[in-house]
């Protein structure tokens, strides 16, 4: 896409549309951060309406700056409404964003663009099919400061661009509508991305949840790319004191943004340097400098930018291409974390204590760091990846693949020919048959990279999947359920039930004992009796029941 849109920016009272010197933005959202934004378009001269679910929010910000409170509904219907800005909960910026792009309308929204990686780039379309601007409101790369530093790292200053790591901490504002990594680490991977120019390769991220079982308090993201470089994201809102530090290291220097200090020692210069000695590196340390630059505001520049580009139809510095790079890392971060502490991770069973007979046959390979439960068996040519636990007593068959970073519970037993990819979670007393199948994409393409795209497939407490069956990810099979040889599971199966064919369906139920329930659903092998609940859902029925 080019810079400019080539659409008409003028327009004569014959017919063709006219671009006012300042175009006329209506504000939607005048809360927390949406009333900063619009004392910043009121500011400028381009604020034509404010918009506000809470009537008595868009009174009070209409008297405050002049401009009149309507109804969003009123807004897309006025043709002299050329841009919105949206600054609402995250949930409701792609429904909102596409009324206005529909409706013909300009779009300003604040990070992030979408919750849904496709969702957004269903708006980017969206907008370019309409010659629309649309702009992400990634605050710190309209920083006068990261501009600075930006211009420095390309002219070469501290040579070639090695590794960058960034902190964002604080004590709160601690949310409830998204984790920390959704709130805090967009503007650190967008100013990441712009000065690495291109996309990771690589996402890692782990995350601590303290307050809420479901929302991350801490995560930190690690990104490797292509070129060489890496690139580290430590997100925290449950920190002592404040701190947002951007570190840039070169081969001959080094460059800090350090948001919390004084204008003027916002932006410091380092040259240290590394010199080998007998080919072991020296650190050769020098004075800091700091780099004086124009002070100006950041929200002011970037709502600035954002009229310049509607004004001269240009391409903004974050436009929704770049809000889909960040929301790609943002997304697989987030896979990446869930895969380790969610709802999808099974806590393994504690060990027996006093025991430590694992048996590893010589030919299999365990890469560290890897947690093998006692009294587990690994044999021939298997391969277990960084990252896996194993829980006790388990046999692991021929030629079978784990990981990375997959949970096995204790008493599994995985037959020959098996894989269990990154996403797959087995509880207590799984049975896997020889060469049963799990995937982790719904449509690889082996020229397209789709690791952003893996969806978790739990495996509940005894199931048993026969001989050649398939396992499509992202579902879940109930608590000893039984799949049949050779099926093919491409939806969440009930507890207890008996699935077979392609796609499988349910044929029967079975007991904890694995055999097929009679009529009166009574386990032949054991005596347990079980009980039909509605909705394809079988319970046991106690015994003094």
């Amino acid at each position: 896409m080019s810079d400019v849109l080539g659409m008409p920016d003028k327009d004569v009272s014959g017919g063709e549309e006219v671009w006012p010197a300042k175009p006329l933005v209506a504000m939607v959202g005048c809360g927390y951060w949406g009333k900063n934004l619009t004392r910043n378009l009121s500011g400028l001269g381009g604020l034509a309406a404010v918009c506000d679910g809470d009537p008595t929010v868009a009174e009070a910000m209409s008297k405050e700056h002049g401009a009149p409170a309507r109804a969003w509904a009123d807004l897309l219907a006025d043709p002299s409404i050329k841009a919105v800005a949206i600054a609402t909960p995250a949930v409701m910026h792609a429904p909102m964003v596409r009324e206005a792009l529909v409706a013909g309308k300009d779009v300003f929204v604040e990070k992030p663009l979408a919750l849904e990686v496709d969702d957004a780039e269903k708006l980017v379309r969206l907008a370019r099919e309409r010659g629309r601007i649309l702009m992400v409101g990634h605050l710190l790369q309209y920083h006068p400061v990261f501009l600075k530093l930006k211009d420095m790292v390309r002219s070469g200053a501290i040579g070639r661009l090695q590794y960058v790591y960034s902190t964002r901490l604080n004590l709160g504002k601690i949310r409830r509508e998204e984790d920390i990594l959704w709130s805090f680490a967009p503007h650190d991977i967008s100013m990441i991305l712009s000065l690495m120019g291109e996309e990771p390769d690589q996402v890692s991220a782990v995350g601590s949840n303290f307050l809420h079982d479901e929302i991350a308090d801490t995560t930190i993201t690690h990104m490797s790319f292509p070129s060489g470089q890496s690139a580290h994201v430590f997100v925290s809102w449950l920190h002592p004191f404040k701190e947002q530090r951007l570190v840039v290291v070169g081969e001959k220097g080094m460059l800090v943004f350090d948001d919390t200090q004084p204008w003027e020692n916002k932006l410091v210069s380092y040259g240290h340097g590394i010199r080998w000695v007998d080919g072991v590196p020296q650190p050769e340390k020098a004075e800091a400098e700091s780099v004086l630059v124009a002070q100006d505001e950041p929200l002011k520049c970037e709502i600035r930018h954002f009229m310049d580009c509607v004004d001269h139809r240009t391409k903004p510095r974050t436009d929704g291409d770049e809000g889909v790079r960040v929301l790609k890392v943002l997304s697989r971060a987030t896979k990446n974390i869930r895969s380790g502490n969610s709802k999808f991770q099974t806590p393994i069973t504690e060990r027996k204590p006093g025991r430590s007979d694992v048996f590893v046959h010589e030919t299999a390979v365990v890469d560290a760091p890897a947690d093998i439960g006692d009294g587990s068996k690994i044999w021939h040519f298997s391969h277990i990846l960084n990252g896996v636990a194993i829980g006790c007593d388990c046999i692991i068959g021929q030629n079978v693949m784990i990981g990375p970073d997959v949970t096995v519970g204790n008493n599994c037993k995985i037959q020959n020919n098996v894989s269990l990819y990154k996403g797959v979670v087995l509880e207590d007393g799984v049975f896997c048959g020889p060469s049963c199948v799990f995937t982790n994409v719904n449509n690889p393409r082996a020229e397209i990279e789709k690791k952003d795209e893996f969806k978790p497939t739990l495996v509940k407490r005894g199931t048993t999947i026969g001989a050649n069956a398939t396992i499509v990810c992202g579902v879940t099979l109930g608590e000893y359920s039984f799949i049949a040889a050779g099926a093919v599971v491409s939806k969440d199966v009930p507890p207890f039930a008996l699935v077979a064919g392609v796609p499988a369906k349910r044929i029967g139920w079975v007991g904890h004992a694995g055999e097929r329930l009679d009529k009166n659903l009574v386990c032949p092998r054991t005596g347990r009796k079980y009980k039909d609940v509605g909705q394809d859902q079988l319970e046991e029925i106690e015994a003094n029941g």
